[in-house]
């Protein structure tokens, strides 16, 4: 049973990467880098690809928030807590960067949450073994994900960059980890429904 101060926490990380106001640890790997001049057809689109990495980490946050809860093995809780973690400093990143490009961020954040909290509880529900398959399944897919962004991107939005570089690095660290603890490998129709999942998502939220 989880204790009211630990629900409470919970709910107000929720609230917060729901509302796009989770605050980093890290300074923005944007920062030292000066703002280009882009056309306005380019800054649109370097917009509505951050608002979907955004929305990729408004999910990483429910799931992983989720994958915690449930949890057995205090090394999984605290590999999943430090991704967590790491997750929010996407989150802020992404936000902040839409904000300097005149975008917004996704208006289907809340539903994207929900349904990834729920996906993360049944995931750390099934065991820690599975638990973490998860996690480095979704990890291997974010870095192709962002990988793929990185060549969309303008070639001149050198800011943008910066930051979609700086997320890659940290999602295939959390997939080593994940592998190093012991993860299992998901069958190969669970990693086909979540891409058709991310792709769903992906799709959607480039323009919601």
């Amino acid at each position: 049973m989880l204790s009211i101060d630990v629900l409470i926490g919970e709910f107000d990380r929720a609230l917060r990467a729901v509302a796009g106001v989770a605050e980093a640890a890290r300074p923005s790997p944007a920062g030292p880098v000066a703002e280009a001049e882009l056309a306005a057809a380019d800054r649109v689109h370097a917009g509505a690809l951050m608002r979907v990495n955004h929305v990729g980490e408004v999910c990483a946050q429910a799931l992983y928030q989720g994958q915690a809860l449930t949890a057995r093995d205090s090394g999984a809780r605290a590999a999943l807590e430090k991704a967590l973690r790491e997750e929010q400093d996407h989150l802020a990143w992404s936000a902040e960067r839409i904000r300097e490009l005149g975008g917004r961020p996704s208006l289907l954040n809340p539903l994207w949450y929900a349904g990834s909290l729920a996906i993360g509880a049944l995931a750390g529900a099934l065991g820690d073994r599975w638990n973490l398959a998860f996690l480095a399944e979704t990890e291997r897919q974010v870095e192709e994900h962002l990988t793929g962004h990185l060549a969309a991107l303008p070639s001149a939005d050198r800011r943008t960059r910066a930051v979609v570089e700086a997320m890659r690095a940290d999602e295939a660290r959390h997939r080593a980890s994940a592998i190093e603890l012991g993860a299992a490998e998901l069958p190969e129709p669970a990693k086909r429904a979540m891409r058709l999942a991310s792709k769903v998502m992906t799709t959607v939220a480039y323009r919601l």
